[in-house]
């Protein structure tokens, strides 16, 4: 298991839930952070604040993932001002649930490139600093809605099913070069993206509570400082899906 200490961790969409929560146990374990926020300054800025009284070094970045241009901005950001990104959590996501019949091109346009293309082009942005070092952690957040669909919509089902096959590639390509890529499949998550969808109830879990963002945060921990396990998902479910 290695020690963080020393690492730099880019989160994306790491000014709340679940994304908040990996950075804070990611400096916490002795990396430094460079948080992603979009549009909420104020909570990223607030994020910033906690890591520094941990004594760990922490810049705030804002930037559209989804956006090619926003990419480069933000990798270009985190190395100058924190040094190589050696972590990358692609946490970054939007939740539009919509019945079936009101969902456009547009909105899955939208939740694809925000949850699924983002991906990609933030893992392309760091790689070949990875591969210049032969050390490298990819976590991507996916979810249950790629194993069961979800409650949510296609769109979202079919964005994080699409972030495992990516995890699936990556891993088996990088696996020689001392680059891990996992996933996590979290399910119904005490977020304000989960809370605020009326198809999302604590019932739908064999537990019968929804999750907290810090038992997912300590999952995306061990994958860091681990460096044999590479192209899985750890399911954080509650017992919704088993595998």
């Amino acid at each position: 298991m290695d020690d963080l200490k020393g690492r730099v961790a880019l989160v994306t969409g790491s000014s709340r839930g679940i994304g908040r929560s990996i950075a804070m146990a990611l400096a916490q374990a002795g990396a430094d952070i460079a948080l992603n926020f979009l549009s909420r300054s104020a909570d990223a800025q607030a994020v910033e604040s906690q890591i520094r009284q941990l004594e760990r070094r922490c810049v705030t970045l804002q930037a559209d993932v989804s956006s090619s241009s926003d990419v480069e901005r933000l990798i270009k950001g985190s190395v100058e001002r924190l040094g190589p990104i050696d972590i990358l959590v692609n946490n970054a996501a939007i939740s539009r649930p919509q019945p079936i019949e009101e969902i456009t091109e547009r909105d899955w346009d939208e939740v694809i490139a925000v949850n699924l293309k983002s991906c990609f082009m933030v893992t392309q942005a760091v790689l070949p600093g990875m591969r210049a070092r032969q050390w490298g952690r990819i976590v991507n957040l996916s979810s249950v809605a790629a194993q069961v669909g979800g409650v949510v919509g296609p769109h979202y089902a079919a964005s994080k099913a699409g972030m495992l096959g990516l995890t699936h590639f990556y891993a088996q390509r990088l696996a020689k070069e001392g680059i891990t890529v996992n996933a996590i499949a979290p399910a119904l998550v005490a977020t304000e993206m989960v809370t605020s969808n009326p198809n999302a109830r604590p019932d739908r879990i064999p537990m019968g509570r929804y999750g907290s963002p810090e038992e997912v945060a300590e999952v995306a921990v061990m994958l860091a400082r681990n460096g044999y396990m590479t192209g899985q998902t750890i399911n954080v479910n509650g017992g919704w899906f088993m595998s």
